[in-house]
């Protein structure tokens, strides 16, 4: 079984990896997927509103040819066909368009990035509430979030990690997992960066493990279906 183009095996090496990060450290490290963190429906309607008006204004430019070509489709002509294909052929092009926009790339380029990196860290956050990743004992809680579309990633580190480590050391894992998403090498650079975290939560002795403590969070990545 596939999972957002990750095999379970895959799956498995990522979980595997969280846990040997936390092995130094209290911190705890949650890895989340989703396919999109918005539908952007506003957006690939209006996308395909666009291209109807465009495709009109093309029309009436060439009207004349617009009519010769209606003429040619039939053996008696009526002037009430070329209003019929005037009204009938935007509305056309609104549904090819609207269809197109629903593809991933399209979305990439007709969705603003200022909206794709807001709709990502509100999913975010809301995930890392949700799934109580801000509930563990220390606040020492990490979320790794991954949105495909968006090819966008956030990392939230709660209270009690960012009290102590700035948000600047975590821009380069950011980065490092934006790349693999783009490049294909996914898989290999979030493990690279989950190895990363916990060598950053480990580094002197910032979140030492405890006597008593328990992984609060489960390894396993999860994957969101909206």
């Amino acid at each position: 079984m596939k999972s957002l183009n990750f095999t379970d095996s895959e799956l498995k090496k990522i979980g595997a990896a969280v846990k040997e990060a936390e092995k130094e450290t209290s911190g705890e490290i949650k890895v989340a997927f989703i396919r999109e963190s918005y539908d952007y429906a506003k957006y690939e309607l209006f996308f395909a509103l666009i291209a109807g008006f465009i495709s009109l204004g093309i029309l009436i430019l060439f009207q004349s040819k617009a009519e010769v070509f209606v003429q040619s489709m039939f053996w008696e002509y009526s002037p009430a066909y070329t209003a019929i294909f005037f009204g009938i052929f935007p509305f056309f092009i609104i549904t090819i368009f609207y269809l197109l926009a629903n593809l991933s790339f399209v979305d990439r380029i007709i969705v603003p990035a200022s909206v794709k990196n807001r709709k990502v860290h509100e999913r975010a956050v809301r995930y890392f509430t949700e799934s109580g990743i801000f509930n563990t004992r220390d606040r020492t809680g990490i979320l790794i979030f991954l949105s495909f579309l968006e090819r966008r990633v956030e990392l939230i580190a709660d209270k009690g990690i960012s009290s102590k480590i700035p948000q600047e050391r975590w821009e380069g894992i950011v980065s490092h997992i934006t790349l693999g998403i783009r490049t294909g090498k996914t898989l290999e650079h979030l493990v690279d960066s989950v190895k990363e975290c916990g060598v950053i939560l480990a580094e002197a002795d910032k979140f030492p493990i405890k006597p008593d403590d328990e992984n609060e969070l489960d390894d396993d990545v999860s994957v969101l279906e909206s």
